[in-house]
C-alpha cells in the first residue's frame, strides 16, 4: 500500500487509500420519520430506505471498504406492530431476491450477525440460499444485523464460555479478551473502525457494543432513506482526517 506523498486515495472520498475504514457500520435510522413526514405509512419509509441500502453498498465497493454491516433488524423491533414486522420481513427478502446478481457480479459474501433462527422460515430459507451461493467470495462482505442486539450478543458469548468450562474444554483463568470476542456472532470479522448512524440521533442502541469500543463515529441529521453515496463517501473522508489512538498518546 502507498504511503507518504504519494498516497493513492478514493477517487469518490477524497480519502487516501491507507486511511480507507476496512469495517463500516451503519445504524439505519429515520425510516419511521421520512414516512410521517410525507404522510406515509411506515413500510413506505422502508421500502425507500432499501435504496439507500443499495446506495451503501455501491459506495463501499468504490471506497474500497471490505466489510459493510447494516443494522437492519434489532431484538428490541420485534416490538413493532406485528403489520409493520411482516412487511419489514417481506421486504427484505425481495430486496436479496432482486439484489443478489449484483452481489455476484461484484463478488461480494452475505452473510447475518443476529439470532437468525428468530426470522420467518420463508426469509431464512432466502438468506441461507444466499449466503451458500455467496459463501466463497473473500473481497468484500455485506452483513446485515438481524434479530440482534449487543447485549444479547455479550449474553450468548457468556452462555458459550459457561459451556466450555463445564464441559472441561475452556480453563476458568483462560478466560480473557480473546476468549469473548471469539464467542461472537461474526469472531472473523475486524472490530468497525468506522460507526454511522443517521437521523441525528446520538447514541448506539444496543449495537456492537463490544467491537465498537474503539470505533470512530459519524452522525448525521440525514434520514436513512435519503442518505446516498455522497452521504457514504463523506463520512468516509471525514474517517480519514481522525487520528486513531486506541488509548495512546502520539
Amino acid at each position: 500500500m502507498p504511503v507518504g506523498g504519494n498516497l493513492k486515495k478514493d477517487h469518490q472520498s477524497g480519502a487516501p487509500e491507507n486511511r480507507i475504514p476496512a469495517h463500516v457500520a451503519v445504524i439505519m435510522d429515520g425510516n419511521g420519520r421520512w414516512a410521517g413526514q410525507r404522510g406515509l405509512p411506515r413500510i413506505k419509509g422502508h421500502e425507500a430506505g432499501a435504496e439507500s441500502v443499495r446506495a451503501a453498498i455501491r459506495a463501499a465497493r468504490d471506497a474500497g471498504v471490505r466489510y459493510l454491516t447494516l443494522y437492519a433488524f434489532s431484538v428490541d423491533n420485534w416490538a413493532r406492530p406485528r403489520a409493520e414486522v411482516g412487511g419489514l420481513m417481506k421486504l427484505l427478502g425481495s430486496f436479496l431476491r432482486r439484489n443478489e446478481r449484483e452481489l455476484h457480479e461484484n463478488r461480494v459474501r452475505l452473510r447475518v450477525m443476529g439470532r437468525m433462527a428468530d426470522l420467518p422460515a420463508e426469509l431464512q430459507n432466502v438468506l441461507n440460499g444466499v449466503m451458500d451461493r455467496t459463501g466463497h467470495y473473500g473481497e468484500s462482505q455485506l452483513i446485515l444485523a438481524l434479530s440482534y442486539g449487543s447485549r444479547t450478543e455479550i449474553t450468548d458469548a457468556v452462555q458459550g464460555i459457561v459451556r466450555d468450562v463445564a464441559a472441561g474444554e475452556l480453563a476458568p483463568g483462560k478466560i480473557d479478551e480473546a476468549a469473548i470476542a471469539g464467542r461472537m456472532y461474526l469472531p472473523d470479522v475486524p472490530d468497525p473502525d468506522l460507526v454511522i448512524r443517521t437521523s441525528g440521533e446520538l447514541r448506539l442502541s444496543n449495537f456492537m457494543l463490544w467491537q465498537a469500543s474503539y470505533s470512530e463515529f459519524y452522525f448525521t441529521d440525514t434520514l436513512w432513506p435519503d442518505f446516498r453515496d455522497a452521504d457514504f463517501h463523506r463520512a468516509v473522508a471525514e474517517y480519514g482526517k481522525r487520528k486513531r489512538r486506541f488509548g495512546k498518546t502520539q
